[in-house]
């Protein structure tokens, strides 16, 4: 196997183990480097803060999911000592060919005594059909419509009586019922709620009509989400129809998809090539937890995806986080969550490759050339209540110059769009001064810009927050 630092970064839980693995390897704490002929298991002593040394090894029998086992400590996995032994491998140290010593040989014994069973029962899950509850689905679905109702009484008091209700007690009685939703099965409702409430909490500190705008949209998404799940449930519970399908409601009131799911429903794309065009992390306040975002291109569709991963606050130790990627990912099994705009992706094992011209090529021609259309595009995404307000796009530019304070992006036709900071993405997420900092560079003409077309309520436009720029040669991040 080929290894490289873009597939070693991948596998570490951060950023932090990769840099201390990194400099574990430099520095020479690895002794007794050894690996098996056919170099499928490596092993190495790592000197630590006492006076034993860890026994750390890397078994690369399945080469998609390599297995790190460490005798430090360590809660997180891989741990620093396992990515350091990776870059001893990198770095193309010496490793004497060896015996398995007996305790590495007896967990491989029992990793590949599991791997058969699980393939086993894979098989005879494959020759034998589930069987379906369904009298258990239809009693949650019972459930859900009692939720349903409930959150629909509330969403009514607010439309009616104003946002002002959520203030003193009222308050209080509202995140009450919000959150006994998650005994209704409606942890997506209990969330909107959570959310309208942060939301309105601003307001009564501040005033700022932009948290006001945000909350409003809230509560009109919420209304009609409910409008819409009472419909598809109560006409699954009709039909006796309960198995899943590509419909975005069932990740909107809390469900949590499997891939084997997404493969049941069709929602799979064989043999993918992926590039990740931006990474960033967001912070959601109500829920307190960071969110990993990557929006990436495929190469084929020219379709642009994203890939989310949660990491609630509560468990930053047990979460591996994501990080960007530089690299051209080749994923076998691509699975896309229902809905429109920037679908979410996932999936479970990659092969990295570089980046080479022809991809660079292939990225810059799915560039779109007309703003008109992408204008259009985005007002369709807008219109949907259930979807995001806003939609990242790829736009092939002539100049980025600018009109009095602000910086403009024209086409080659003469459209323009305004380049400004989404407010919600926050502070840290400002990118549109770091362009005067490109001055020079030729990078501000005939390029290709990757961002977020967004309404700003605040003057009635519609205007685009940069994400990277895209030139021949590479992909210039200016988010992270």
């Amino acid at each position: 196997m080929k290894f490289t630092e873009e597939w070693i970064i991948a596998q570490a839980p951060g950023a932090s183990t990769v840099q201390n693995g990194k400099k574990l390897s430099q520095k020479g704490s690895f002794s007794q480097l050894s690996k098996t002929e056919d170099e499928t298991l490596f092993w190495a002593d790592c000197a630590g803060s006492g006076k034993n040394p860890y026994h750390t090894s890397i078994d690369l029998t399945n080469a998609d999911t390599p297995t790190c086992r460490c005798s430090c400590p360590s809660r997180q996995f891989p741990c620093k000592h396992a990515v350091g032994l990776l870059f001893e491998i990198l770095a193309g140290k010496p490793f004497a060919v060896a015996e398995v010593p007996q305790d590495l040989a007896d967990k491989r014994a029992k990793q590949a005594a599991r791997a058969a069973k699980k393939e086993q029962e894979s098989k005879e899950t494959a020759q034998k059909p589930k069987r379906t509850n369904n009298a258990a689905k239809a009693k949650k679905i019972q459930k859900q419509l009692e939720g349903i109702e409930k959150a629909e009484q509330m969403v009514s008091d607010l439309l009616s009586h104003g946002l002002g209700t959520l203030s003193g007690t009222s308050a209080k009685t509202y995140e009450a019922l919000a959150k006994d939703l998650g005994s209704y099965y409606l942890t997506g409702a209990q969330v909107a709620f959570i959310n309208l409430a942060s939301e309105v909490k601003k307001i009564q500190s501040n005033g700022d009509k932009e948290n006001y705008d945000e909350a409003l949209r809230i509560l009109i998404r919420l209304n009609a989400m409910l409008q819409k799940a009472r419909g598809f449930l109560q006409e699954k519970l009709d039909k006796k129809a309960f198995d899943l399908e590509d419909n975005l409601l069932y990740e909107a009131l809390g469900g949590v998809w499997k891939l084997e799911e997404l493969e049941r429903i069709g929602s799979v794309k064989e043999n993918a090539e992926l590039v990740q065009l931006s990474f960033d992390v967001l912070f959601d306040e109500p829920r307190k937890q960071y969110v990993d975002r990557g929006y990436w291109i495929e190469l084929e569709s020219g379709n642009i995806y994203q890939t989310l991963n949660y990491r609630p606050v509560k468990a930053l130790k047990y979460i591996k986080a994501e990080d960007t990627c530089f690299a051209l990912v080749k994923v076998p099994k691509l699975c896309y969550y229902p809905g429109t705009g920037n679908q979410r992706v996932r999936w479970e094992a990659c092969e990295m490759a570089d980046v080479d011209q022809t991809v660079m090529q292939t990225i810059r021609k799915s560039a779109q050339t007309d703003l008109a259309q992408v204008i259009k595009q985005v007002k369709n995404e807008i219109k949907n209540t259930m979807s995001e307000k806003y939609l990242a796009v790829m736009l092939m530019f002539d100049t980025i110059g600018k009109v009095g304070d602000e910086f403009v992006l024209q086409m080659a036709n003469g459209e323009r769009i305004v380049l400004r900071d989404r407010a919600a993405d926050g502070t840290d997420h400002a990118s549109v001064y770091k362009l005067d900092w490109l001055s020079g560079a030729g990078w501000k003409q005939g390029q290709i810009l990757f961002g977020l077309v967004f309404y700003d309520a605040a003057d009635a436009t519609l205007c685009l927050h940069p994400y990277s720029l895209i030139t021949d040669a590479q992909i210039i991040r200016l988010q992270y």
